[in-house]
């Protein structure tokens, strides 16, 4: 259009439209009036055609740009995953998150019960499933079931007396009741607490990694319980808590049981998070046929199931994605089978992999990060606990042995915990962080256990004492807060028991009374006979023993570790053999006075099969006065000390090695209270010792120096095979020389086989000795008592 005006301009210049006054005819006039005419109409038309296409163009632009607007305005559906319940079956989940992982999957929200609950918690806390795959099989699920509390965690009372029974009851009103669970749980607890750090101060489970939702059942109602807000291990532990196996657990006033008994597989609850598309998870059981009813744990499971399978039709219907895992030959306890369950999981997946891969294309593949774990290290600024009746904010910090202001571990906090724990006091525990000007306050829970009085039982044979059975009753809180009051009865081929009173305070001094009565017949040692004889074939006589002991005594924790005490003993010793020929037949009927003091350590992580930890005793006993029935008493004093380490060579492999010593300070008026060694197996008392390759306390003298060494290797779960050698000098007055360093007097060997149960170890032992002509077989059966 400007050339055009351009090129008119330049033609009127030249003349060539020039006015018609000047010489111009009309018709030039004429063309030139037409042709600005045409030219201006032509100006207009191309004005006009230039708005057009610009109109045009720009709604073009505009329907392109809002077409492009609206194509990226669609969103990607979002995924929810629903994991049900299943105990050890539940293990499939992890497969299957391992092959949704692989397919690019990213899950938007996870809705979960039971064991769906502790995997899907997991994974929206940001853990990836080789991260899960790896906690599972660290995890050791026997300690976990039986809610296992490390040795280390009980007091050294504790140590020596949680170690005899096999069964505890509740005990009321001359009632003996059932437990309310095998477990509390704590050990779950604990493990959970330390693996979601991370999210230690979530408190509304929509703000999660992932957004994450759980189920529990009301059991005092029936009634489901929506888990998305508060303490986000508490909310695990509860839709977990299967009935008989775990406790229920009190949030917000409900005691909730496992979510699977009313709702295990959340598929409603998920898609109003805002789930477009349902990838299922089922593990749970169909309902079983009489034959495989055979035990209360699968008949409890059928009972839940019988209301959820029917639920689980039309849940299975508005299942996008639907996996059943193969697992119909494992139980919700198969946790020893984790490892085939989670390919059974993988396999299940792998099935409908082609409707997993269309979910999401391949311009979107997602690759979830592993959780980078924060540090386990705490301030903790003020430890809050309800006030207790019968315990004081000073015993509790005791138990946890830190206080407010102080720097600990996640490992320091369990093993607070533990203690808390071991002590039987409370029938439940619990505890959150919360944040407080870059610390942590530790929120602690308690709820007082209201039984008081326990009956306790346990078996045991041995070839000392032989058949036996024990009855044991506890009662707490008889006279004082702490104090527990403890009466064992043994019945069986020699009548005992063992009376104690024990009154804890913590690290300050602890105090108690106890009374034990011990008797048994047997061929022993002539040091129990004070006669000297040359006679080869008078080393043995066979004796009616009787000790009757009581003691008061105190002691304490000394540097946090070890126990130190002492205190006075009366003791009643009547031997008497039908051996001996006189009126009574009596070696000794005697009564002694003595004191007596002693300094312990023991970090064992078990009494039978211990795999690490060392052991350290000393004690010296002095024996003031007697009634002196032989007429032959002068005070002495005896000392003694025994050490022992255990270590893992390697994998179930341990070796334990030993070393004890021993002397008398004095006179020699009383040989009754030589050491006295031969046989394994029984409950050791006074300065009794076992030595593999001697019959039952068949050599004795007034000191002693003894090494051993066990070799113990475990072949199969709770099953031992072990290797064990003994050396020592034993005779009179072995240090008032150098006797003592040169090689041993007496050595023995034994090869044993053990297996751990309900009832105690139960053993075999064949020993011999290079001295000895016949070699000794020994059963001991159960705990040691």
């Amino acid at each position: 259009m400007r050339l055009i005006q351009l090129y008119i301009s330049n033609t009127r210049s030249k003349g060539f439209f020039s006015n018609p006054k000047k010489g111009s005819s009309w018709v030039a006039l004429f063309w030139q009036e037409k042709i600005t005419f045409c030219l201006s109409q032509f100006s207009i038309s191309i004005w006009g055609v230039s708005t057009l296409f610009f109109i045009t163009t720009f709604l073009f632009s505009q329907q392109a740009f809002s077409q492009e607007i609206k194509k990226d305005s669609i969103k990607r559906p979002k995924i929810g995953l629903v994991l049900s319940g299943g105990g050890a079956k539940g293990f499939a989940h992890i497969g299957v998150l391992k092959v949704l992982e692989e397919a690019g999957i990213k899950i938007d929200y996870i809705g979960g019960t039971s064991m769906g609950s502790i995997i899907g918690g997991l994974y929206a806390s940001g853990y990836n499933a080789s991260q899960i795959d790896s906690i599972f099989k660290k995890t050791n699920f026997d300690e976990l079931i039986n809610d296992y509390i490390p040795r280390s965690s009980k007091n050294f009372y504790g140590k020596k007396n949680d170690e005899l029974y096999a069964i505890v009851l509740p005990f009321s009103n001359l009632r003996v009741g059932i437990p309310e669970a095998l477990s509390k749980g704590m050990y779950n607890y604990n493990l959970l607490s330390d693996l979601t750090r991370n999210v230690r101060h979530v408190r509304d489970f929509n703000k999660l990694p992932t957004p994450f939702l759980c189920i529990g059942t009301n059991i005092e109602t029936g009634e489901e319980v929506l888990l998305n807000k508060g303490n986000l291990v508490q909310a695990m532990m509860a839709s977990a808590a299967f009935p008989s196996l775990f406790t229920p657990v009190e949030i917000d006033g409900n005691l909730l049981v496992d979510g699977g008994v009313v709702n295990n597989y959340p598929i409603k609850e998920v898609r109003n998070l805002g789930a477009d598309i349902i990838i299922g998870v089922d593990v749970q059981d169909d309902l079983m046929k009489r034959k495989n009813l055979k035990n209360a744990t699968r008949i409890l499971v059928q009972i839940t199931n019988l209301q959820s399978i029917d639920k689980m039709k039309n849940k299975i219907k508005n299942t996008d994605v639907y996996i059943k895992p193969d697992i119909r030959d494992y139980g919700v306890i198969s946790f020893d089978k984790g490892e085939e369950i989670i390919r059974k999981g993988e396999e299940a997946a792998f099935a409908v992999y082609e409707k997993i891969k269309a979910l999401v294309p391949e311009t979107e593949y997602y690759k979830k990060p592993k959780l980078k774990l924060a540090t386990d290290t705490l301030q903790i600024k003020k430890i809050n606990t309800d006030q207790l009746d019968n315990y004081t904010k000073e015993y509790i910090r005791g138990k946890l042995r830190f206080k407010p202001g102080s720097t600990i571990t996640y490992d320091d906090l369990k093993t607070g915990i533990n203690n808390l724990n071991a002590t039987q006091n409370f029938s439940a525990i619990s505890y959150c962080l919360q944040p407080d000007e870059g610390q942590d306050d530790l929120d602690l829970v308690l709820k007082e256990n209201p039984t008081q009085t326990h009956l306790k039982l346990g078996l045991h044979y041995d070839g000392l004492y032989k058949s036996a059975v024990l009855l044991n009753l506890t009662h707490k809180k008889t006279f004082l807060k702490n104090d527990v009051t403890s009466l064992d009865i043994i019945l069986g081929d020699n009548f005992r028991y063992d009376f104690n009173y024990y009154v804890e305070n913590g690290f300050n001094i602890s105090f108690g009374f106890r009374s034990r009565l011990n008797q048994f017949n047997r061929n022993v040692t002539t040091s129990l006979s004070n006669i000297i004889s040359q006679n080869p074939n008078f080393g043995l006589i066979n004796v009616d023993f009787m000790d009757l002991s009581n003691q008061a005594y105190f002691q304490t924790i000394f540097v946090q570790k070890f126990l130190m005490g002492g205190g006075l003993e009366y003791k009643y010793l009547k031997i008497n053999s039908p051996t001996l020929i006189n009126e009574e037949n009596i070696i000794d009927k005697s009564s002694y006075v003595s004191a007596f003091g002693y300094l312990k350590y023991d970090s064992f992580d078990d009494k039978y099969y211990p795999s690490s930890g060392v052991y350290f005793s000393t004690d010296l006993q002095t024996y003031l006065a007697s009634s002196d029935y032989t007429k032959k008493f002068q005070p002495f004093s005896i000392a003694k000390a025994e050490l022992g380490f255990v270590r893992t060579l390697f994998r179930k492999a341990t070796v334990k090695i030993g070393a004890d010593a021993g002397f008398n300070i004095g006179s020699d008026s009383v040989p009754y209270f030589d050491f006295i060694f031969g046989g394994y197996g029984y409950n050791k008392i006074n300065n009794f010792n076992y030595f593999y390759g001697y019959d039952f306390l068949s050599i004795s003298g007034n000191s002693f120096i003894k090494t051993d060494i066990t070799l113990d290797y475990e072949i199969f779960k709770k099953n031992h095979i072990n290797f064990s050698a003994n050396f020592a000098n034993l005779g009179d007055d072995i240090f008032t020389s150098v006797d003592w360093i040169s090689m041993p007097k007496y050595t023995g060997y034994a090869l044993g086989y053990g297996l751990e149960t309900i009832i105690g170890p139960i053993e075999i032992k064949q020993s011999w000795s290079p001295e000895m002509s016949k070699s000794f077989t020994w059963f001991s059966i159960g705990f040691l008592f």
